[in-house]
């Protein structure tokens, strides 16, 4: 007889672990919050990047077999061997990431991914975002070569399919609230459906619910102060009904609780995502730009790393400042740089001649102050060497209190444009404690029998930062180790 599999969500890591536990012979329910258009929790709004493993041009090929020629001649792939994907997450979380399960997520990715495209998931190169050309060829830079076809939306919609495909029960507007558990693990769960209140029975139940960066009062208690004033970038149902469920029957808390994803963000975004908008409201090509707070000054190093290494970061930046802002300032040299999202209609932007002209548009800038910090920071730059946005260029400044390590040009040929930011928020890292085998344990460092997790739901692989486009793989890997696990 087969395993009856309940799983809790509805985006990537839960539509992987659906179909994974389908694949091993399981009947597999899925139960989501959210109605049926505005499915697919944070993935909705994702750009749909997704780090990988890859030795080569060959293990590309795998997972997007249809390169054309000239691509591959006019590319430089590169290889990113999981040694690099390990060392990158280890690096970016200060060493503190869990090895077992950072190992598992690195050597796993190429794998799982490949069995996603047997799924139907459809992979492209990120040429718009991850690669620039220099000389006629585009080189690939920051280990992020791989985003799936129509971004997140496309990655939900092609699970969707497969997982409907697969014969995987999806019902929407079916909000867990609880778990059934006894001494012999998890049996089940409550939910709330259409305003009637049932029980489940499973043999095992796979917690994908994403973190709790939607609900506004455990961000304020567990990420700290003005955190209740930072936008949230996907959905409003992420609210850590799935870490509440699991601490109630012992599930050990794991992980960076009081750390989470934060990026520079439109400063008039609504206070959830937009699914019209998606993620475009983000604004990453402030490595081109000065970043400049109320008082006219540089607070970051905005040249510190690629933008996948530092921009999960600099949104706790941005809120730290006085006034929960910042204005990004670009030079007419680099504006060619901007990525699309600069583009869209719903932004907060000035453009001036001069920067005069500029300090008085800023909103709540200093002007006296933006323009002293200006005219230091152009002083500064080393100017000897040269600008290259496809390498870390080491063109900085020196002498500075916050020097600027590459990328720094001088800002002083106009027209000049800047855009107005706050924080908004992704996902938090903190959650609940799994094996390798995305069991969750219990505060005795037990095996919970029958309950499992996966995705934003999962503390210890995150801690501070994270690596561009990992949050999505590590959903996606352990997704599909849970649901195998669970139909087992």
């Amino acid at each position: 007889m087969s395993k009856r599999v309940i799983v809790v969500g509805g985006g990537n890591a839960a539509l992987c672990a659906a179909l994974s536990a389908r694949e091993n012979g399981a009947d597999v329910v899925v139960l989501e919050r959210a109605d049926g258009d505005l499915k697919g929790g944070n993935t909705a709004f994702t750009a749909g990047a997704m780090r990988v493993a890859y030795e080569g041009v060959d293990d590309l090929l795998t997972l997007m077999p249809e390169l054309t020629e000239d691509e591959l001649a006019t590319t430089d792939f590169g290889s990113y061997p999981a040694s690099d994907f390990f060392d990158d997450i280890a690096r970016v979380t200060e060493y503190r990431t869990d090895p077992e399960l950072a190992s598992v997520l690195a050597d796993e990715s190429l794998p799982t991914l490949q069995w996603m495209n047997k799924q139907g998931v459809r992979f492209v190169p990120i040429y718009g975002r991850q690669a620039f050309k220099i000389d006629g060829r585009f080189k690939f830079w920051g280990g992020l070569t791989v985003e799936v076809s129509g971004g997140g939306p496309g990655l939900v919609d092609a699970l969707t399919k497969a997982a409907a495909n697969a014969g995987v029960q999806v019902e929407y507007g079916a909000r867990v609230l609880s778990l059934v558990a006894g001494d012999q693990g998890v049996t089940g769960v409550t939910v709330r459906q259409n305003g009637v209140t049932r029980e489940e029975h499973a043999d095992a139940v796979i917690l994908a619910s994403g973190g709790f960066q939607a609900n506004t009062a455990w961000r304020t208690q567990y990420l700290g102060p003005n955190w209740d004033l930072a936008k949230v970038r996907g959905t409003q149902f992420n609210t850590g009904d799935g870490h509440d469920m699991a601490l109630r029957i012992g599930a050990s808390p794991a992980g960076n609780w009081s750390g989470c994803h934060a990026v520079s963000w439109e400063l008039n975004a609504p206070e959830f995502g937009d699914m019209a908008v998606g993620d475009h409201f983000q604004k990453h090509s402030y490595p081109w730009s000065v970043m400049i707070n109320a008082e006219g000054k540089r607070f970051v190093d905005e040249g510190a790393d690629f933008r996948n290494y530092t921009y999960a970061k600099y949104g706790r930046r941005v809120l730290e400042q006085p006034g929960q802002f910042a204005w990004q300032v670009f030079d007419s040299k680099v504006s060619h740089l901007l990525r699309d999202e600069y583009r869209i209609k719903q932004v907060t932007k000035v453009t001036a001649n001069t920067l005069e002209e500029l300090a008085k548009k800023m909103d709540g800038v200093d002007p006296e102050g933006f323009l002293a910090e200006i005219r230091a920071y152009n002083a500064a730059i080393d100017q000897d060497v040269a600008f290259d946005p496809n390498v870390k260029d080491g063109r900085g400044t020196t002498g500075l209190a916050v020097n600027k390590t590459n990328w720094a040009n001088t800002i002083e040929d106009g027209p000049f444009e800047a855009y107005a930011v706050t924080c908004g928020i992704t996902f938090t890292f903190g959650g609940l404690r799994i094996n390798p085998d995305a069991q969750v344990l219990d505060t005795d460092q037990r095996v919970i029998p029958n309950l499992y997790a996966a995705g934003e739901i999962v503390g210890g692989v995150f801690y501070f930062n994270y690596p561009g486009g990992s949050g999505l793989t590590n959903g996606s890997v352990f997704g599909k180790i849970a649901g195998a696990n669970a139909a087992r």
